[in-house]
């Protein structure tokens, strides 16, 4: 069973790893400015993620099979002896700090994204506003147009 466990945690491990570079990547991806790229890395990076979640759903079986009554991996460690233990924590060390680093590159890319959704969004914004007619233009007949009216009127027109 406990190497069952260390494959499993080796797997999650190369698969953290590869989550970093992809969400790197990305994050370069957004930095030039291509778009195609984003959305395909962006695809690879959900399926590694629901490939992780199935990994430590196995873990969790692997656990509550082995080890009945115990459910989290830092339970365990207590029941094993103390080299496969020292080995387990290492593990699990270096899990969680990979992961650290995924959180925060995923956390800057999320920042970027919506930095460059903002910058659209007021671009597009600026354009609508400059090319929306202003008050001081003339109509079809040559003439000043009328502002337009803030109230509904039934009927426009001379007496």
């Amino acid at each position: 069973m406990l190497q069952l466990i260390q494959a499993n945690l080796s797997r999650q491990a190369r698969a953290l790893e590869l989550l970093s570079a992809l969400l790197e990547e990305e994050f370069a991806a957004l930095m030039e400015r291509r778009p195609q790229d984003v959305s395909s890395l962006e695809l690879s990076v959900q399926d590694l993620m629901r490939q992780l979640v199935v990994e430590r759903m196995q873990l969790r079986r692997f656990i509550s099979a082995g080890y009945p009554g115990l459910e989290r991996l830092r339970d365990v460690l207590g029941k094993l002896p103390a080299e496969d233990a020292a080995k387990l924590s290492d593990d699990l060390a270096e899990l969680d700090k990979t992961e650290q680093l995924c959180a925060m590159q995923a956390d800057k890319n999320r920042q970027l994204a919506l930095g460059l959704y903002d910058q659209s969004m007021q671009l597009l914004t600026l354009l609508h506003k400059s090319i929306q007619p202003s008050a001081d233009m003339y109509g079809k007949r040559g003439r000043f147009a009328k502002a337009p009216q803030g109230q509904a009127s039934f009927f426009s027109g001379r007496l």
